[in-house]
């Protein structure tokens, strides 16, 4: 579905990692959710197992989780963090 512009939409819980995080780190995220807006299934995207709509993008050593509502075209970002405690709480 590209060409498509989806709504991104950022949980509380994951904006407040967001405020931490600066420089090089932050700008690479940021980007990353950016690019969710145009392509919410990016190369390199994995489909979290277990889950219906849930799946994950690498930024080095972070993890963003996000759901995809293909039929109102938004992507919510659901986590971010490191590899190690990405999928705690999920």
């Amino acid at each position: 579905m590209t060409g498509a512009q989806w709504q991104v939409i950022i949980h509380r819980k994951a904006e407040k990692i967001l405020k931490r995080l600066d420089g090089d780190v932050l700008k690479r995220i940021r980007a990353a959710i950016r690019g969710l807006g145009s392509e919410p299934r990016p190369t390199g995207v994995k489909k979290l197992a277990g889950y219906e709509n849930l799946f994950r993008i690498r930024v080095g050593d972070w993890r963003i989780i996000y759901a995809i509502e293909d039929d109102k075209l938004i992507v919510l970002i659901l986590e971010i963090s490191t590899r190690g405690g990405a999928y705690r709480d999920l």
